[in-house]
């Protein structure tokens, strides 16, 4: 069984590594990496890198990004997403449901990852990062390529006025992200969110690789907040350039 999950769209790309953890990526439970030491220590040795190369920011539903030159000593804090061109830092997001986006840019080599809960979503932080990508690092919205990994899916993420309304302020073509059960109440589809952001801000839609896996439903595999509490695991995902 791969203990990781790999994405068809970073394939081609040698100097790219890309992946997302699995339940079965090491026989831990209630994993937090980047609060504990000894497993952050445990997911470097599986990648075959430096605990000093994994890079977490401090996640707390913003939409803050920030800008990675090197390996930080101290906690990044108020921060969901992580931004960098340097070979060598591993840009790392912790989730159990929210969506990881992972983004790269083949020719101005610069990389991006994003934890996207709604909050994040309906606060267009994947745009943020895209933005920072290209504004500070001479990235091209046309020419990068995102991958939407394991999160909770539409049919089982039902959600209250809050989130339909902030939908309807902040996601483009928001119609196509909620959709009404016979209860009468929304489900919001966060990976369709996500992707329609990224195509008004320019990427591909060719360049966008939604795994569309839910990490409610598929038990065995994913972490799942939603499923088994707030204190359950956490998948992560991560990319890096190579040295």
């Amino acid at each position: 069984m791969d203990k990781f999950v790999r994405y068809q769209l970073f394939k081609p790309y040698q100097q790219l590594m890309a992946f997302t953890t699995t339940k079965h990526t090491l026989p831990v439970k209630n994993i937090r990496y980047s609060h504990n030491p000894q497993n952050k220590e445990k997911l470097a040795l599986a990648l075959q890198l430096q605990t000093k190369q994994l890079v977490f920011p401090d996640q707390t539903h913003s939409s803050c990004v920030a800008e990675i030159n090197t390996a930080p000593s101290t906690k990044i804090a108020e921060t969901d997403a992580l931004v960098s061109n340097k070979p060598g830092l591993c840009l790392c997001v912790q989730t159990a449901d929210c969506v990881p986006l992972l983004l790269f840019d083949p020719e101005a080599m610069v990389i991006a990852a994003v934890h996207a809960g709604w909050r994040g979503t309906v606060g267009r932080i994947v745009e943020k990062a895209l933005e920072s990508m290209v504004a500070n690092f001479g990235a091209s919205a046309k020419n990068t390529i995102v991958v939407i990994g394991p999160s909770v899916g539409p049919a089982a993420y039902e959600v209250g006025s809050e989130v339909v309304a902030a939908a309807h302020i902040n996601i483009p073509q928001a119609e196509k992200t909620l959709h009404k059960n016979g209860s009468g109440k929304f489900h919001f589809n966060l990976w369709e969110a996500n992707r329609q952001l990224l195509l008004k801000n320019g990427v591909q839609e060719h360049n966008i690789e939604v795994l569309k896996t839910c990490s409610f439903s598929e038990s065995e595999k994913y972490f799942s907040a939603r499923r088994d509490g707030v204190e359950t695991g956490r998948m992560v995902s991560g990319i890096m350039l190579k040295a």
